[in-house]
Formats: C-alpha cells, sequence, structure tokens
C-alpha cells in the first residue's frame, strides 16, 4: 500500500511544446495553451534517463570508485493529432508554406536547419492524487515515420534528446503536485 506522500499514476496526459528563447522555462500559464499543444497523443509518453558511469578498480579490487560520466534524458511520445506544423517541430529541416488554402511542407537539405531548441511539458492531469509535470529542452533527433493503413490512426513517434536547460545541467524537471489531507 503506498504512503501518503507516494501515488499509483494511471493514464496518460497532454504533450505542449513551445520554441525555448533565453534562459527561462515559460509558466505553465504560458507553456500549458491550446496554441502550444503539440497534439494528443496516443501510447502515451515514455521520459528516460540514461546515466554511464566509469569505474576505477585497483587489480586487487579492494577499492574502487564510481562516477557518472555522462547523463542522457529523452521523452518519446506518439502525436495522434498533427497536421503539417507539428513537423516543423519534429524536423530541423522543415519548412512550412501556406498559400491559396494548402499547406507545404518542405523537409531536407542541410542548409536548411532552423537550430531551433523548444521546450517540452508532458502534464498528466489527476483531479484526486494531483498533476505531474515533466519537463525538457531540446528536439527530435530520432527522425519520424509516416505509416498510412487502413484500419489504424496515422502516430506520428517523436523522441526528443533534452539539452542542459540551466546553469547546473538539468536535463529534466519533474514536478508533483502534493495534495492535502
Amino acid at each position: 500500500m503506498p504512503t501518503a506522500d507516494e501515488k499509483i499514476v494511471l493514464g496518460s496526459g497532454k504533450l505542449y511544446i513551445t520554441e525555448f528563447v533565453g534562459e527561462v522555462i515559460p509558466t505553465d500559464e504560458i507553456l500549458e495553451i491550446e496554441d502550444n499543444l503539440l497534439g494528443l497523443i496516443s501510447g502515451g509518453a515514455t521520459a528516460v534517463y540514461k546515466p554511464k558511469f566509469y569505474e576505477a578498480k585497483d587489480d586487487l579490487g579492494l577499492v574502487s570508485k564510481t562516477v557518472v560520466t555522462l547523463e542522457e534524458v529523452t521523452l518519446k511520445s506518439g502525436i495522434m493529432t498533427w497536421s503539417g506544423n507539428t513537423l516543423e517541430k519534429l524536423c530541423a529541416t522543415a519548412r512550412v508554406i501556406e498559400l491559396l488554402g494548402k499547406r507545404t511542407v518542405k523537409i531536407g537539405g542541410l542548409g536548411n536547419q532552423d537550430g531551433k531548441r523548444y521546450v517540452l511539458r508532458f502534464v498528466h492531469e489527476d483531479a484526486l492524487d494531483g498533476n505531474i509535470r515533466v519537463t525538457i529542452v531540446g528536439n527530435n533527433q530520432a527522425g519520424f515515420s509516416l505509416v498510412f493503413v487502413k484500419d489504424k490512426e496515422t502516430v506520428v513517434d517523436a523522441e526528443f534528446k533534452a539539452a542542459p536547460l540551466d546553469t547546473e545541467g538539468t536535463l529534466l524537471i519533474y514536478e508533483e503536485d502534493i495534495p492535502t489531507i
């Protein structure tokens, strides 16, 4: 049985995105608006933290020291509701042109890299136990696939790789509401 401080988290949430300009993460009220919704998601979201370690040992195995030498954070999600504007946020070389009632997305061309970084926020809403927010700054470095089949929705899988978002080297911010008893 969980303690009063622990919770059982069930369900998915929403994924918000906006360009990261400056050095400050936008407030919840600014970031979590309809215009910043990347799309409704399918298959949930996964935040992955992967450290790499180096272990120094003497030849006899009497002493050792282990240190973290590298950290990597990714945020993965399947985007079920999307448009060409979504693809622009998933591809550094994408360009969107809207003309005469048509949206055209051109993808490719190394000279078209925009160099943008994005703030991504996954919000799991839970009225009973409190909301959870996972925030990173980064960009999609895994590409994407568009699979069109007759009996299944097209879900665009995105995998955003985190970059340090402050001077402390923070890669991921996890926030949870603490319910009052």
